[in-house]
Order: structure tokens, then sequence, then C-alpha cells
């Protein structure tokens, strides 16, 4: 079964999330448990924790298809010692709002050597990173999200990402997931069948489809290869529809949440619907 939504906002509290995902009818959704932009969010209350399981809990939106993301100015690649041992405290805050929720995982972009490091550099202080997060938390999964290429940021290949979850010792608490305009901008070519199919062969050989614990459905509003992150709404952009539609009829995709971030938040509704009417 395919479980699609969308990042949600949570003004007014975390428990609106899950409101906000049933009334654009998703069946999953993604969303930040506090700031997308501050090293330290102010705690959640009891009240707040109850509200969002039970609304969970009537929606049946379970732990398995909520895809939280943590906030944007963790670098678990720092090169900076101060920078990267604030992004381990603020990784491990977020790991532990995650577990108030009840929530099983956490999305996040690797990280970035700021051409200060090489790359394998980063890439251990990555998996270093991860290995003294997990050293002090349990139940909640850190999921790698790959990323466009732009920059020093890390994680735009499938290899990088095999990399990092090489260098992770418990293996059964890493995952990954595949933001499409990403994985098309750094250069994985999904747009012909016979292109598409390379692609998740590759993944498959490189890392493994038992690390998948999530997607982001995003076309691209760039060109393949542009190392370029810039999204645009499903079937407008370079990926086009036809694209989607075989996402959505792979059965490789099923039971994980499969999470909108396309840029006009007033057509989830209406790309959720058509999403879920071409499954055939």
């Amino acid at each position: 079964m395919k479980y699609i939504g969308a990042h949600v906002s949570v003004a007014g509290g975390v428990s609106n999330a899950p409101l906000e995902a049933n009334k654009i009818g998703a069946k999953a959704f993604a969303l930040f448990t506090g700031s997308s932009n501050r090293w330290v969010s102010k705690s959640i209350s009891d009240t707040e924790i109850a509200k969002f399981k039970e609304y969970c809990e009537r929606f049946s939106f379970t732990p398995d298809i909520i895809l939280p993301h943590d906030n944007f100015l963790i670098n678990l690649a720092s090169p900076d010692k101060e920078k990267l041992e604030k992004s381990r405290k603020s990784f491990l805050d977020e790991i532990r709002r995650c577990q108030q929720l009840g929530l099983t995982m956490l999305n996040f972009h690797p990280g970035s050597h700021l051409n200060e490091i090489s790359e394998e550099e980063g890439l251990d202080r990555i998996a270093e990173s991860i290995n003294i997060i997990l050293d002090n938390s349990d139940g909640v999964t850190p999921v790698l999200e790959n990323v466009a290429g732009q920059g020093s940021n890390l994680g735009y290949t499938f290899q990088q990402l095999a990399y990092i979850i090489d260098e992770v010792e418990d293996k059964s608490r890493i995952g990954v997931c595949i933001d499409t305009c990403h994985a098309y901008s750094a250069g994985y070519d999904l747009v012909s069948a016979d292109k598409y199919d390379e692609t998740w062969k590759d993944f498959e050989e490189t890392i493994g489809f038992q690390y998948l614990r999530g997607m982001h459905l995003n076309d691209d509003k760039r060109e393949l290869a542009s190392r370029i992150d810039r999204h645009e709404s499903i079937g407008k952009g370079t990926l086009g529809k036809e694209f989607f539609i075989r996402l959505v009829n792979d059965s490789r995709f099923d039971n994980i949440p499969l999470i909108l971030e396309t840029p006009n938040e007033s057509l989830w509704p209406q790309e959720i619907e058509w999403l879920y009417s071409q499954i055939k």
C-alpha cells in the first residue's frame, strides 16, 4: 500500500500536524518537531504530546509513516569542533523530541565539509556523529536524506550514503530517504523507463532497499545533473508525470512514507489525490 502525504505545518503546536495531514487527504506526513532554524527548541508540553498521539491514532498515522525532519542548522560533518559538538547535541535533542512523541525516525541532511576538510573526512565525521548519537539514545532511527550536490554538501551519491552506513556500528538503526528532485539534480536519470530501472538497480546494489525508510516526492525545476536543489510541483518540472506514475505503481515503495515537499502547498490536496488516482 502507498502512504502519500506532505511536510505539514506545526503552527500552533505539533499536535496540529496530524490534523493538517488529514485535511489534505494525506496517509503519511512529515513535520518539524520544533524550530527549523534554531539550535534549541522549546520543550513539548505533556498536553501537546498527548494530543499529538491521540490525533495520530484517530487518523491512523502510525510511526512508520511519519517522517520528522531535524533543524537546518545541524551539520554532522562540520570541520569546526565547536559547531560539530553543537550539531551533535542539537541532533540528540531532536532524537529525544521524537521519542517523546512516540516517533521512530528522524530524517536529516548528512552534512557539509565546507571545503575545509576532504569529502572522506566529512563522511567519516558524519558516521562518527551518528555512532555517538546512537550510543546515547534508543528507539529512533536516523534517516539519511540524499542531497542535490550543491556546494560542499555530502550525500549526493548512493556511494556516499553507503560509505556512511558502512561505518555505522548499529546497522539496525540507520536508514535512507531518497528525494526525487535531489536524485535527478545529482545526476540520477529517472525519466525514461530504462534509466529509471538502472537507477534503482544501482540503489539496490550500492545501498539496498532494506535501508529505504521513506521518500520525498518532488518534481525538479532544473535539468539532469544540475547540482541545484529547486523543487517543482508534481508534473510541472523536468521529471514529469510519467515518472511519478511509474513510481506510485512500483511495489518497492509500498509501506513507507512518500512525502511531498513541492513548493505550492495549496496544490497538495490535488497532488495527493492525483497520485493516488494513478495507482493501477
